[in-house]
């Protein structure tokens, strides 16, 4: 426990100027990119004077400098005020609040769905490698790996809502139904079960090819040859001795997957017209709303650091190795 803490003590230290590097870099690549809030105001409305830019670009705050700006944001973030936005005329931190959760309930049960369901399969396909069963699931993770997440949903879309009308074709529960409490959480899964399986099984072809190969390099170990020598079944061998150590590289990738799988929410939440936190991004990319797009870099940095937070955490548990060195330095 001791060494699982320190290791924590450790990541969340070093966490901090990675933080401020996302922040400075984001901020600074913001202002060297091509237009602003005033151009995508301007462009919506079909132009405007001279005059007209000039008070836009001063109430947006977009006078002055770009380092005194960055001062300014920081100054704002030390505060925990993310700024205001442009194109919603609201603070970016209600606006994060209000969106976040509903990308967290999708992300979440992508990759609940993902990791458990992939890493079964993948015991089953590298329990007996090169068996019928092994080439049957190891053939179809690979093919859906190459298929992409947004043609996916939309597959699902025909085929479930618009063919067998099992399942809404867009949105996050009914409008307007007036339901509460365990009837709302139902209509909300319903809504969300099409979005978690367009992303989780991209993510679990992933984990199930990853769990395949570990389990059949694992055969080979030494400790594998002891458990047979010592007339253990295949199965028991399979269970509790390969595939914990196999589980090893699923738990890496699973940190290492975390920022795209938020990117691929953006997509998926626009192909079901789902309002979260990726649609909130696209949507102040469009309108060029700077503070909105940097508060939403910086949450999501954050999240990603925190996943990758408790992968560390899970590593450590699994293989007592890690963080032995750091704890007793």
């Amino acid at each position: 426990m001791k060494r699982i803490s320190h290791l924590f003590r450790r990541r969340l230290l070093s966490a901090i100027p990675v933080l401020l590097i996302v922040i400075a870099g984001s901020f600074l690549l913001l202002e060297l990119a091509p237009g602003d809030a005033a151009d995508a105001y301007l462009l919506s409305i079909g132009g405007g004077d001279p005059a007209l830019v000039q008070a836009l670009r001063q109430s947006y705050g977009l006078e002055g400098s770009a380092i005194s700006r960055l001062w300014l944001y920081l100054s704002s973030l030390a505060r925990f005020d993310l700024g205001w936005s442009v194109i919603f005329n609201r603070p970016v931190g209600d606006l994060v609040l209000e969106r976040l959760p509903t990308t967290l309930w999708l992300m979440g049960s992508a990759v609940t769905l993902a990791f458990t369901l992939g890493s079964m399969l993948g015991i089953v396909a590298g329990a007996r490698p090169a068996s019928w069963w092994d080439r049957l699931l190891s053939t179809g993770s690979l093919a859906l790996y190459a298929v992409p997440g947004f043609w996916l949903g939309l597959v699902l879309i025909v085929i479930f809502s618009v063919q067998l009308r099992w399942f809404p074709t867009s949105g996050l529960e009914t409008i307007a139904s007036g339901k509460q409490g365990l009837a709302r959480a139902r209509d909300i899964a319903w809504h969300l079960a099409l979005p978690v399986a367009s992303l989780g099984l991209l993510y679990l072809a992933l984990f199930l090819r990853l769990m395949r190969a570990g389990m059949a390099e694992a055969w080979r170990q030494d400790y594998a040859l002891a458990a047979r020598a010592r007339g253990l079944g295949p199965v028991r061998i399979a269970i509790f001795h390969i595939a914990r150590n196999a589980l090893l590289p699923l738990v890496t990738m699973l940190g290492l997957q975390a920022a795209s799988m938020l990117g691929g929410s953006v997509v998926i939440e626009s192909v079901f017209a789902i309002p979260g936190f990726g649609r909130l991004a696209h949507e102040a990319v469009a309108g060029r709303d700077a503070p909105l797009l940097t508060g939403i870099i910086l949450v999501s940095a954050i999240l990603v650091i925190f996943v990758n937070l408790l992968v560390d955490m899970a590593y450590a548990a699994l293989d007592p190795r890690v963080g032995a060195n750091e704890a007793r330095a």
